[in-house]
């Protein structure tokens, strides 16, 4: 389904999507979605991502994590440095080849997150008090698909990445 649908749809559903979208990029950014005690519970964006994959998929490479995550592999060596020097991340040595270093989150790393998730998950609670449950659910369905989506373009040869876009 190739339609360009800024001629052939609502263009003021598309312009209200656009805006809405960018309001939340910017108030998610704002927060940093911190949760329930912003400032003791904030963590960065690229942070919050690296963490939440290590503690999905498990000890991993500098390469294999920034492949799971679409950014280049100078990105994440970056974003992991001062997760590194807090003592969130730990180095290691791969356990087959020793000149690899392999990335997995310490046990300050866990706990970290874990509240971080925990002060999130109390703000979505709150913010969406008043949904039925019903709505909870089609909202996250629609949200995972619409990032799916912005996912698979910017997967896309000649579509800048976004490393290339802004240094988070």
């Amino acid at each position: 389904m190739s339609m360009d649908m800024t001629t052939v749809g609502d263009t003021g559903l598309l312009d209200t999507l656009q805006h809405e979208v960018a309001l939340f990029a910017r108030r998610a950014e704002q927060t940093r979605l911190g949760g329930v005690g912003q400032v003791r519970n904030s963590m960065d964006r690229a942070a919050y991502l690296l963490l939440n994959r290590l503690d999905k998929e498990g000890p991993m490479g500098v390469k294999a994590l920034a492949a799971s995550m679409g950014i280049d592999s100078s990105t994440v060596t970056r974003q992991v440095a001062p997760l590194v020097d807090t003592g969130l991340v730990k180095r290691t040595s791969h356990p087959e080849d020793g000149r690899a270093v392999v990335l997995q989150l310490s046990p300050r790393g866990q706990a970290r997150l874990e509240e971080v998730r925990s002060s999130r998950r109390q703000l979505m609670a709150e913010l969406t008090e008043e949904w039925e449950p019903e709505e909870r659910e089609a909202f996250c369905s629609l949200l995972t698909r619409f990032n799916s989506a912005l996912s698979a373009r910017m997967a896309v040869p000649g579509v800048p990445g976004p490393e290339t876009q802004s240094p988070s």
